[in-house]
């Protein structure tokens, strides 16, 4: 059965890039400005508060799992509240050794696994909105596992590191995001997979995108009537359902051409297009540029 959610990672293409140890004792507090890449924490002992712009202020405790898909500005510090230490993560120097924040002697009150990565997709930005903006998750030990394997393996400097760190990525990321409570997800792709209705016709989209869709026949698909699914699919996940197979088509289509070896007519027939000129078109509109000239500056990119 066709995943999309899994589609989604793999064409995201996370690449893990840093990792540190975090601790706190006394009264602290740090505020990050706007940082843009995906983040994650996960507290091994004690608590703390997280303040994320545009969220609730939560509480963090022992075995707490956060992403951030993007990292907004966010403030973090001890349950006592405290003045910030206002910090610009572009700025900072990626240190090796772990960070404390607030009292440095004694034993720490909480200890955290913080880290980021980097989406290598040019379809990041458009894949990310349609997941929420942070994920909170309690008790997942599959989890809290996951953050320490990548951790201990961040630190060395073992053969196959980097490849190992990337699928530990993967990893964090698929638990993470099907650990989160879908049904009281904001509009996108979790909520969608959460209606069992929507979910068939995203499955659909998702494991056939060459075939001339319809409304009415993802309806048939997913047992409902045309208006019923495209009331159902735009609530849920955001988009219309045309306009989400058409955003889903093209982000296929350009991992296809930054390939560089597949014709444009295959490239054409395998996102739905019966002709490679109906196919330019449509992908010179979305896009705005001709699918020639988008692989030749893929192939110039990764060269």
């Amino acid at each position: 059965m066709t995943d999309p959610l899994a589609q989604v990672i793999e064409l995201l293409r996370p690449r893990a890039i840093f990792s540190k140890g975090i601790s706190g004792a006394g009264r602290w507090a740090v505020s990050y400005s706007t940082f843009g890449q995906p983040g994650f924490c996960a507290v091994i002992e004690g608590q703390c508060r997280l303040a994320v712009d545009g969220e609730p202020e939560i509480t963090l405790e022992t075995g707490d799992f956060v992403l951030l898909p993007t990292t907004p500005a966010f403030t973090m510090s001890s349950l006592e509240a405290a003045p910030p230490r206002r910090i610009v993560p572009s700025a900072m120097p990626e240190m090796a050794e772990d960070v404390r924040h607030g009292r440095l002697d004694g034993p720490s009150d909480v200890r955290l696994r913080g880290g980021y990565f980097v989406f290598d997709s040019p379809d990041a930005a458009l894949l990310v909105s349609l997941l929420p903006g942070m994920i909170h998750i309690h008790g997942v030990e599959r989890l809290s596992t996951l953050v320490r394997i990548f951790g201990e393996e961040a630190v060395q400097q073992r053969p196959g590191r980097d490849l190992v760190l990337t699928r530990l990525v993967e990893l964090l990321l698929v638990e993470a995001l099907r650990a989160a409570p879908g049904k009281d997800a904001p509009a996108g792709l979790l909520r969608g997979l959460a209606d069992p209705r929507v979910a068939e016709a995203l499955r659909r989209m998702h494991g056939d995108p060459e075939r001339s869709w319809t409304v009415d026949g993802l309806a048939r698909e997913a047992g409902l009537s045309r208006s019923a699914l495209f009331d159902r699919f735009t609530r849920a996940v955001g988009l219309r359902p045309m306009e989400y197979l058409l955003a889903w088509r093209m982000a296929v289509a350009k991992d296809l051409l930054r390939n560089g070896s597949i014709a444009l007519d295959e490239v054409a027939r395998r996102v739905g297009y019966g002709s490679a000129s109906t196919f330019s078109t449509a992908f010179s509109r979305h896009v705005g540029e001709p699918p020639g000239r988008y692989a030749r500056s893929a192939a110039r990119a990764n060269s």
